[in-house]
């Protein structure tokens, strides 16, 4: 099935692309009557060498995203994963030549089409007289064994659009930059790999992988890799590439090794996820420092990309002083990111956290009765919890993401740890506020923070008393705080609502000669019902509230979580004949 892209013509997606980046940067303009993107400030730059790229559309941000004082004067975009046509190219030539440039130094990938449609150019302009250079760049270091056609141009040619820039902007000449930069394309290498493939506008993927493939050392274009592997960890399919890439029985390898300092590009090939192109560097950071490469400059984001491919690419360049120099150079080019002047081997890469304040000392042995009656409450609700983890899922799925019982089966979890580390806080302040830190640090998500503040205010009354009449404000205190920071109120169809119900009826603990269990069999009674109803409300607060009412035909989960915690606290005193 050919698949779904957001544009208003397959014929001219390309043209629409190149035109929306125009339109958005100021600094570019485009020639009229080609698919060619120009810097505005052209005319600044007579008595310089100019320098052009392009290729195929698909590539985005490459090649225009790149266009910029410091980096390339122009860019000319072919169709779709389609070389550029010669009359663009050399309409390009020329208008920079105009502007007054002495000399056009082409930055070309090394695939057929490009090498022939620029080096045709480049041939009819230096006919008319134009000094023009080409330079091709083959960093792919998939092939083991070298094939005729050479090594593929891929993202380590971006590194080069730098480096040649910054060569241009300081005045250098043609025929230097040349060969200068001609030594750097020897001293890097690509690879690639992808969890599937890219789909052309109008047309069906181009390769097919089974659920626990990947794809190694793949191109570009959609074009299949060297070979296919079984589906690892990050850290596993990291040191796989960097092995490949690195080994000296490749012939195509960049030749690292401990001791020497590189440039490290992590390369989102355009579907992956920001998280996962996170945890890739980090990974290749750690494979590349075990191995005792320094890491000089590490550029993590999309450059070159294979329009939507989950995947990504690692450029490996190796670097000295001077040629650092030249990446760290100025540039207003808008894809170039914006990376520190800093070595990232040997940094500082963490601080020392903050000390928590000393907590009073406990004015009750922690040995004591109502220490292990706690410890026991603790038991019972995390067992709980854990029992109601793929139910609270279940009814989180109707609403939102499903992890609302993964997320309290975690806070339990944490909870159970806690207590094998020692007896908890006889005193309830001490023990509410230390379950609170406990839970907005490892129960995560909207929950999390709601039971942390819950228990933070609830935490406060109990300071200076622990009777029936201060437990009912501290339900109050917690109530109060969730209401103002989670600007959810009691009907909305969350977990206010059971906790709600409850506090309404704990409110008979501050008359004199209050009944502990009997006011709280009703409490806990009612935030059962009211969990129950919240089926038939209508979400006014949290993600639910996003649904459509006629889809929420179950109780809300976070409601149900709270009302089973309630009733664990109930059968545990019970047991207990407080």
């Amino acid at each position: 099935m050919t698949s779904k892209k957001l544009v208003n013509s397959v014929a001219g997606c390309a043209d629409d692309a190149l035109a929306g980046l125009v339109a958005c940067n100021p600094s570019l303009q485009l020639l009229q009557g080609h698919r060619v993107a120009l810097r505005s400030d052209l005319d600044s730059l007579k008595g310089r060498v100019a320098l052009l790229s392009g290729g195929g559309s698909g590539h985005e941000p490459a090649h225009a995203g790149f266009i910029g004082k410091g980096m390339l004067t122009g860019v000319i975009a072919g169709a779709v994963f389609t070389s550029p046509a010669v009359g663009s190219i050399l309409a390009a030539i020329r208008a920079v030549a105009q502007a007054g440039t002495v000399g056009t130094l082409l930055i070309v990938k090394n695939y057929t089409g490009d090498r022939l449609n620029f080096g045709l150019a480049r041939e009819q302009a230096r006919a008319e007289g134009i000094p023009v250079e080409m330079v091709v760049v083959g960093d792919d270091s998939a092939f083991t064994i070298l094939k005729k056609a050479g090594r593929r141009g891929l993202c380590g040619t971006v590194l080069i659009h730098k480096v040649a820039g910054a060569l241009a902007e300081a005045g250098v000449g043609l025929e230097e930059i040349t060969d200068r930069v001609s030594v750097v394309t020897k001293a890097m290498g690509t690879l690639g790999v992808s969890l599937s493939s890219c789909s052309v506008p109008g047309s069906k993927p181009t390769f097919e992988l089974s659920a626990d493939e990947v794809e190694l050392g793949l191109g570009i274009h959609g074009e299949a890799g060297v070979r296919r592997i079984k589906m690892a960890t990050a850290d596993e399919i990291v040191a796989l590439m960097l092995d490949h890439m690195t080994s000296s029985s490749n012939v195509s390898h960049v030749p690292v090794q401990s001791g020497s300092s590189v440039v490290l590009m992590v390369n989102n090939l355009g579907g992956l996820s920001f998280l996962e192109l996170g945890i890739i560097a980090d990974a290749a950071v750690r494979s590349l420092e075990g191995r005792g490469v320094k890491i000089a400059r590490a550029l993590v984001g999309t450059f070159m990309s294979a329009l939507e491919m989950p995947g990504i690419s690692l450029t490996l360049l190796l670097v000295d002083e001077p040629l650092l120099k030249l990446i760290d150079a100025e540039t207003t080019a808008s894809a170039w990111p914006n990376v520190a002047k800093v070595w990232v081997t040997g940094r500082k890469r963490s601080r020392t956290a903050p000390m928590e304040p000393l907590a009073a000392p406990d004015s009750t042995t922690a040995a004591g009765a109502a220490s292990k009656q706690m410890v026991l409450v603790l038991e019972r609700v995390c067992t709980t919890l854990l029992g109601l983890e793929e139910r609270l899922n279940a009814l989180d799925r109707a609403a939102g993401d499903g992890d609302c019982g993964t997320t309290h089966s975690c806070a339990a979890r944490a909870i159970q740890g806690w207590l094998k580390e020692g007896p908890p806080p006889a005193s309830p302040a001490q023990l509410l506020s230390k379950l609170s830190f406990l839970l907005l640090e490892k129960m995560g998500g909207s929950s999390g923070a709601l039971y942390g503040l819950f228990l933070t205010a609830a935490a406060q009354p109990l300071k200076a008393k622990t009777d029936l009449p201060a437990w009912s404000a501290a339900m109050d205190a917690g109530l109060e705080a969730m209401q103002k920071y989670g600007k959810a109120a009691p009907g909305d169809r969350t977990m206010l609502d059971s906790l709600w119900a409850a506090g309404q009826e704990l409110q008979a603990w501050k008359s004199p000669g209050a009944n502990l269990l009997q006011i709280l069999t009703k409490a806990v009674k009612s935030a059962e019902a009211a969990a129950e109803a919240t089926k038939n409300m209508e979400a006014g607060a949290g993600r639910a509230s996003y649904i459509s009412s006629a889809r929420l035909d179950q109780p809300d989960p976070g409601a149900v979580a709270a009302a089973a915690i309630l009733r664990a606290i109930l059968e545990v005193l019970q047991s207990q004949g407080a």
